[in-house]
Order: structure tokens, then C-alpha cells, then sequence
């Protein structure tokens, strides 16, 4: 018997045959109702999908190329995008490009879909500004709680966010998730402003990688421990007061420096 299209999706589904981690069932808690856009060439793939975002309160919409992707980010005002990164016309990683290029979409979240195991393609995507990324063959359901765990980010409230923080000539205000630097606003991605959150708020400390991954990504990470280092990177070239303030401890992660 031949298996076609169903089948590198449900080879993964193994993820949900144990229970769950307790900060993953956390995640499942988020807030829905959200619009998010599945852009995906493969049909059966995207329909996979938008199926288990609407089973859980999402609202969702398809594209099926990159052409058309930027045309539905302009016309569906996305609360987050689904990237598959090989897409015809225009690929992944261009459409990737031009959504933070533009100032009403900098900010706006994309998980990137691909089919390519290597970590050069992974890193290339981060790099360019997707806050996070899936392998194919993936779980549904994972991707589902990935979504979650990225909208909650930013739909926290005052009441769950510190009112501000301040390092030298930069402040940042969760609640309204700003960062300025000499007063001046900077526009930082989901997972660049929840990094450097997290290392303000625990400044002078060594925190690891995984530490990070599982604070800022906001579940258990199946991903490579890399992905810290694109955004601490990222952050670096965004925010230049930070280049010599975040200081790299050797084997085990980062750490921003106690003095502002």
C-alpha cells in the first residue's frame, strides 16, 4: 500500500503519544480566536493545518505561493503567519524578508514551515527574522502549541508584564512591548523582545541555552540551541548598546552584564 501526503505528517504524531509536558499544557491555555495565515503550497498539508488551528478557536486563511501570501498579509491583517519556506513564484525566505522590511508587518510573528533538515537553511530563516521554525515532518498539534506560545507573548497584559526596564540608554516597556534606545523606538520580533526581556530581568545571571529556549520560546524546544544565538546576534546589530553587554559564557549560554 502507498502512502502519499498523510504520511510524513502522521510519522510524527509519536510527539502526542505521551502526556504532555506541564508547560505545554500551559501553552494549550492561550488565548484564541486569532487570524493567523497558513501559507503552505501543499494542499493537503495546508488544509492539515488550518483544520487544527480552527479546532482550536483560530481563525485561518491559505496561501498558496509567495506572491499570494503578501497580497493576503496585506488584505487579512494576520495576527501570525505559518511560512513554508519552498513555495513557487516567490520563496519562503523572501516573503519572510519583506514582511520585516515593511513597517506596519515588522513585528508581526512568523513560525517558518520547512521541508530541509540541514541547519543552514533554519538559521538563514531566523536570521532574516522568523521568530521560529518547524521540520517536515511535524505534529499538528505541536505546531498548534507553538502558535499559542507565540501570540501569548504578545497579548500579555499590564497586570502579568513589568512596567518598564531600563539598561543605559535603553528602556523597554513590556506591556506596550517598546524598546527605545537614546529615545528612540526600535522594532524587535516577538522572540528578540521576549530574549531581551528575559535577560533584563535576570540581569548579571549566567543563563544557559536551554534555559532561554524554554523561558522565551515558552515550551519544551525540540529545536537546535542555535536558535539563541541568531537572536542574541539579531539583538546585537538592533541594539549596538548590547554588543559588548551581553557576554558569551563558554559551553553553556549567555549572560547581560550586571552594570548598565
Amino acid at each position: 500500500m502507498t502512502h502519499h501526503a498523510f504520511t510524513p505528517l502522521l510519522r510524527l504524531d509519536h510527539l502526542t503519544h505521551s502526556p504532555l509536558p506541564r508547560t505545554l499544557n500551559n501553552i494549550m491555555e492561550a488565548t484564541t480566536g486569532k487570524r493567523i495565515l497558513v501559507v503552505e503550497d501543499e494542499q493537503d498539508i495546508a488544509q492539515l493545518v488550518q483544520h487544527y488551528l480552527q479546532k482550536e478557536g483560530f481563525h485561518s486563511v491559505t496561501a498558496m505561493n509567495g506572491i499570494e501570501a503578501l497580497k493576503k498579509v496585506k488584505e487579512e491583517q494576520p495576527d501570525l503567519i505559518v511560512l513554508d519556506l519552498m513555495l513557487p513564484e516567490m520563496d519562503g525566505l523572501e516573503v519572510c524578508k519583506r514582511v520585516r522590511s515593511a513597517p506596519e508587518t515588522a513585528m508581526l510573528p512568523i513560525i517558518m514551515l520547512t521541508a530541509k533538515a540541514e541547519e543552514s537553511d533554519t538559521i538563514v530563516g531566523l536570521e532574516l527574522g522568523a521568530d521560529d521554525y518547524v521540520t517536515k515532518p511535524f505534529s499538528p498539534k505541536a505546531l498548534v502549541a507553538r502558535v499559542k506560545a507565540l501570540l501569548r507573548r504578545i497579548d500579555r497584559t499590564p497586570s502579568t508584564a513589568a512596567a518598564h526596564y531600563r539598561y543605559g540608554a535603553l528602556t523597554m516597556n513590556p506591556a506596550r512591548h517598546e524598546v527605545s534606545l537614546d529615545q528612540q523606538e526600535v522594532l524587535l520580533t516577538a522572540k528578540e523582545f521576549g530574549l531581551l526581556e528575559h535577560l533584563l530581568r535576570h540581569r548579571g545571571r549566567v543563563l544557559t541555552r536551554e534555559v532561554l529556549l524554554n523561558a522565551v520560546w515558552g515550551y519544551d524546544y525540540y529545536g537546535t540551541t542555535r536558535t539563541v544565538d541568531v537572536h542574541v546576534r539579531r539583538l546585537k546589530q538592533k541594539l549596538p548598546l548590547l554588543e559588548d553587554a551581553i557576554v558569551s559564557v563558554k559551553s553553556l549560554g549567555y549572560k547581560l552584564k550586571d552594570s548598565d
